[in-house]
């Protein structure tokens, strides 16, 4: 049962009747975990933090550089040379006393990821380093958790979510296979627009908080392409790929 507080804190959203008291009480259970604390994290966090998510695990082993300024808008001047998931999550408590939230001071590897990830209920996949994905993208198939994938560069950005409760859902690897020529691209080496990130990292938590309500999901299994520049947004479905080595592996 939700206290008075809450209902105050969370009034406007408890209004919809897609949520009501019972959908901010799953929010007010759910576990859910962020990988990467930048550009994609710091919009996503704030979102959900401030929805009321009862428990947030925030990964990242870097510390912040005055670069990361521009676009990771959790941050002030004075935490550069702190660790982000450390000050990401001081910034969360102070904005939402109400929920839990840990930071995870370490690279999220594949080993550590196999032994977390079972239990959350969701993951944010806000890295911008193709082996991160692809460790989250294989923690998550294993566990069965669902998955919401974001990345943005220049004025462009890319939206999926995987649920691999059935076990039928395609996975990153469909979309993107391993190997072959993979180009470095993230923020340091191409360069990206402050927004454009922050219009993905809130589409995270908008995708994030209808999975965790049980509400359509317009990015499950669907590319979602968003241009800056003109506003557009796209949309592709996904297929599986019978090749695809973390479905079908030994092929």
């Amino acid at each position: 049962m939700l206290s008075n507080r809450q209902y105050q804190r969370y009034s406007r959203q408890i209004m919809l009747p897609e949520v009501g008291e019972g959908g901010q009480e799953k929010l007010g259970r759910a576990r859910v975990m962020i990988v990467g604390m930048g550009g994609l994290g710091s919009p996503a966090a704030l979102y959900l933090a401030a929805a009321g998510i009862g428990e947030l695990h925030l990964v990242d082993g870097d510390r912040l550089e005055i670069s990361n300024l521009q676009r990771q808008i959790l941050y002030k001047t004075n935490h550069r040379d702190k660790p982000k998931a450390e000050v990401a999550a001081q910034q969360l408590v102070a904005a939402n006393p109400e929920i839990r939230v840990q930071g995870h001071v370490r690279m999220a590897d594949a080993a550590w990821l196999r032994d977390q990830v079972p239990q959350m209920d969701l993951v944010l996949d806000c890295t911008d380093n193709l082996d991160s994905r692809y460790a989250i993208n294989s923690a998550c198939r294993e566990a069965r958790r669902p998955v919401v994938m974001a990345s943005a560069r220049g004025f462009s950005g890319q939206l999926v979510s995987f649920d691999f409760a059935t076990g039928l859902s395609p996975c990153y690897a469909c979309l993107f296979p391993p190997g072959g020529e993979r180009e470095a691209a993230n923020c340091a080496s191409a360069g990206v627009l402050g927004p454009a990130l922050g219009v993905m990292g809130s589409l995270q938590a908008i995708e994030a908080i209808k999975f965790l309500l049980g509400l359509p999901v317009p990015s499950l299994g669907r590319l979602q392409l968003f241009e800056a520049q003109t506003l557009e947004l796209r949309s592709l479905q996904l297929q599986g790929n019978n090749q695809c080595p973390e479905c079908f592996p030994g092929q």
